[in-house]
C-alpha cells in the first residue's frame, strides 16, 4: 500500500465529508451515517490497519516528546496519525452538527465553526463551544447558568 496513494483517498474521503457537513448540517443522513459513523469509521479501521502494520517496526513511542517524534518519522506511522486527526474531526464536527440542531442553533452559526474544526480541530471546537454557550444564554436569558 503506497502512503502517498492512502494519504490522498484519505483526504478527499474527508472533504467530501465536511463538505456534505456544511451543505446540510441539519440532515441526518449526513450528520449521523455519512460524517458521524461512516467515513469516520472507515478512517478508524484505516489508522488500526496503518498501526497495526508499521508501528511495530518503528522506533520510538509515546512516554516523551523525543519518542513520539521519532515515531512518526515513519512514513507509515505519520500516516496513521494523520488519518487519526481526520477521523476524529470529522466525527467531532457531526457531533457539533447533531448538538446544533437538538438545540435548534442557527445553522450558520455551525457552519462557521466547521472550516476552522477541519483545519485545526480544537480551536473549531472551542469556537463552537462559545458560540453554542453565548446564542443559549441569549436564547434562555432567565434560566439559572
Amino acid at each position: 500500500m503506497d502512503p502517498a496513494i492512502v494519504f490522498s483517498a484519505a483526504n478527499t474521503l474527508a472533504m467530501a465529508g465536511w463538505l456534505a457537513m456544511l451543505v446540510a448540517p441539519r440532515t441526518r443522513l449526513v450528520i449521523w451515517w455519512i460524517c458521524g459513523l461512516g467515513i469516520p469509521g472507515l478512517l478508524s479501521v484505516l489508522y488500526t490497519l496503518f498501526m497495526l502494520l508499521y508501528a511495530p517496526h518503528a522506533e520510538g513511542g509515546f512516554s516523551s516528546l523525543a519518542e513520539v517524534a521519532l515515531l512518526f518519522r515513519h512514513d507509515g506511522v505519520l500516516l496513521a496519525g494523520w488519518v487519526h486527526y481526520l477521523a476524529f474531526d470529522m466525527f467531532i464536527g457531526a457531533w457539533m452538527c447533531r448538538i446544533a440542531a437538538a438545540e435548534q442553533m442557527n445553522p450558520w452559526a455551525v457552519r462557521l465553526c466547521l472550516p476552522p474544526t477541519f483545519l485545526v480541530g480544537p480551536v473549531g471546537l472551542l469556537l463552537f463551544l462559545i458560540l453554542r454557550f453565548l446564542l443559549l444564554r441569549r436564547v434562555s436569558p432567565g434560566q439559572p447558568s
